[in-house]
């Protein structure tokens, strides 16, 4: 067992030594092993967002991704216990898929610029102003939206979403630069929300201007704004960049996204070197491993949603999974 344990220790060092000092991730091993023991007596898993540290993401996650596939992938398993590595509307959409299981949020100040920027009344608005029209919810919101709303989408999946409801016109909220996204990509109208996420928000085209005629491959996230998403060789969401750089494994690369997405992709893909600038999500950086550990070890952190929002909140999810 000792010798097992120093195995794990060296190959994790050597890892997260590719995005930070020997130094550093020598001294991040005792919470990581604490967090694991304490993983191992409580049947718990760890899921984490793309956009978490490695640290995180290669020290205790059992599985890293986009918002929803942390869902898909902890409702997939037979834990009691699920500790969520992301923001609130993350551990909400876990919690909505896994609704038997008890759904731990390490931060529970952990919120989201975009999640934040509409409300369940604003929806009842919208339904109001725009009789008969459909609208979809980006996962990015809470479950008190989601339950206003008629089917969700994601940012892989949002074009396909939209062309399945076969309607002249859509409302779709809350980020208007994936509306934006959207509709220039379906026949029908789409009516956007003046949402924006903080972090994809602050990037613009200058800070791909320096890269150009050059053999760094840019990627934005649909959140990006028009004219960032315009001068990008690839616009695609999270789970999506990271299979394109898997797939065509550049020289050099700038994501225009979450500073520690890069980091993680450099771990699997240590030939890729990524340029600046990244934008840091304050929000995902309240999850810090001591968080983790006290969430694991106390249970206080725990997301409860009203029964009858969770009803209706899992309603326009399902109808998302099922096509």
């Amino acid at each position: 067992m000792a010798i097992a344990i120093e195995d794990w220790k060296s190959a994790l060092t050597t890892r997260l030594e590719r995005v930070m000092p020997a130094a550093e991730a020598v001294l991040q091993l005792p919470l990581i092993e604490e967090i694991r023991e304490l993983k191992a007596r409580t049947g718990a898993v760890v899921v984490a967002h793309n956009y978490q540290v490695p640290q995180i993401t290669a020290g205790v996650a059992d599985f890293t991704g986009d918002s929803l596939a942390m869902a898909r992938y902890a409702a997939a398993t037979s834990a009691e216990t699920i500790v969520v590595c992301g923001v609130r509307f993350m551990a909400e959409t876990t919690s909505l898929l896994c609704p038997t299981r008890r759904v731990l949020l390490p931060a529970i100040d952990a919120g989201c610029s975009l999640a934040d920027s509409i409300t369940a009344a604003e929806v009842r608005a919208l339904r109001n102003a725009y009789p008969g029209v459909p609208i979809v919810a980006y996962v990015n919101t809470t479950a008190a939206v989601k339950a206003e709303v008629d089917i969700c989408c994601t940012s892989a999946n949002a074009v396909q979403i939209v062309d399945s409801l076969r309607a002249p016109k859509v409302i779709m909220l809350p980020d208007r630069f994936l509306a934006s996204f959207v509709a220039e990509r379906v026949k029908c109208e789409i009516i956007p929300w003046a949402g924006a996420c903080e972090v994809h928000e602050r990037f613009t085209a200058a800070d791909i201007a320096p890269y150009r005629n050059s053999n760094v491959v840019v990627l934005a996230h649909p959140e990006c704004p028009e004219d960032v998403q315009a001068a990008a060789h690839f616009v695609g969401s999270t789970a999506a960049m990271a299979d394109y750089l898997a797939r065509t494994q550049p020289e050099r690369a700038l994501l225009l996204t979450e500073c520690s997405m890069a980091d993680n992709i450099t771990l699997e893909h240590p030939g890729i070197r990524f340029e600046r600038p990244c934008n840091l999500c304050p929000h995902m950086k309240r999850i810090t491993l001591k968080r983790v550990r006290d969430s694991l070890r106390d249970g206080t952190t725990q997301i409860h949603i009203d029964a009858h929002i969770a009803e209706r909140a899992r309603r326009p999810l399902d109808r998302m999974l099922a096509l």
